[in-house]
């Protein structure tokens, strides 16, 4: 292992996982991956990663493991019922990136805790979505014990922009449902404001026009009303992912408190019930012009 450098495992490979892996290869970190579906990981081969048949083989001899799921009962499913916890080598960093919640990442880090105390486990979700995981400039909201730090950083840096520590394991995941409540509001004010426009008979990129370089569009705003106004709602962050972590945060926050985020959740349930749950997060959009 010397010879190759500190190896990475990446367990998950949905659009998220995919990219961070592809991101350390790009990287030169040696990387092996795993999906259920055997397929969706044999594609990986052509960029240089190794496929492993199973979890308990992915995670052997690496330094780290990554998982980027969908939620806490997938990241249980990898750890106990798949094996990966027991298989994991004394002194890996388990990095778990999936957003899972205040409740499941207590509850997992409890496994780890009674079970393999010698692992040393990481709650690190990360924010940005398709393009910024391509590119490798994610943000992660690390926290965990600062022995993992060495063997992670350099794991981080090749997948992300910026690495934020925040402290004890659970602190990170909450910064994530604070990040995604934020973008929550932001998808909806351009949901809003771009069907309104168009209600009032005003074109999407006439409305690009008359904010360019004005303080309340930011890049990212920019990117989505620019691909509004195509009419691309092509998953960047799936519609039924975002309502999944706006839950999360009502668990969390009392839904009388905050009454805002609650009026949102129920919106978008009912777009998600129009079949739209798999388009872009501001496919919400289209659903108010109709």
């Amino acid at each position: 292992m010397a010879d190759r450098g500190p190896k990475l495992a990446v367990l998950g490979l949905g659009t998220m996982g995919r990219a961070m892996a592809g991101s350390a290869l790009r990287n030169g970190l040696p990387t092996v991956v795993w999906d259920r579906d055997a397929g969706v990981a044999s594609r990986m081969a052509d960029q240089g990663a190794e496929v492993a048949g199973s979890v308990a083989d992915a995670v052997t001899g690496v330094d780290m493991v990554i998982t980027m799921v969908t939620d806490a009962r997938a990241v249980m499913a990898i750890a106990v019922d798949l094996g990966m916890l027991a298989a994991l080598p004394a002194g890996v960093v388990w990095a778990q990136m999936s957003t899972i919640g205040v409740e499941g990442t207590a509850a997992i880090g409890s496994i780890v805790e009674k079970q393999r105390p010698d692992v040393l486990f990481l709650d690190a979700p990360v924010s940005g979505s398709k393009v910024p995981a391509e590119q490798g400039k994610l943000t992660i909201f690390a926290s965990g014990t600062e022995e993992a730090r060495p063997t992670a950083e350099p794991f981080f840096a090749a997948i992300g922009q910026r690495t934020v520590w925040l402290g004890d394991v659970g602190l990170g995941s909450r910064m994530k449902l604070v990040n995604n409540t934020l973008l929550a509001f932001g998808a909806e004010g351009l949901a809003n404001s771009l069907a309104l426009a168009r209600h009032l008979g005003l074109e999407t990129h006439s409305v690009l026009d008359a904010f360019a370089g004005g303080p309340l569009i930011s890049p990212w705003a920019n990117g989505k009303m620019a691909r509004m106004a195509e009419g691309n709602y092509s998953p960047e962050f799936p519609l039924a992912l975002a309502l999944k972590d706006v839950h999360l945060a009502l668990e969390e926050g009392d839904p009388e408190r905050f009454t805002v985020l609650a009026s949102l959740a129920k919106e978008w349930e009912g777009v998600v019930q129009q079949g739209l749950g798999n388009e872009d997060v501001t496919v919400v959009a289209r659903a108010l012009e109709n």
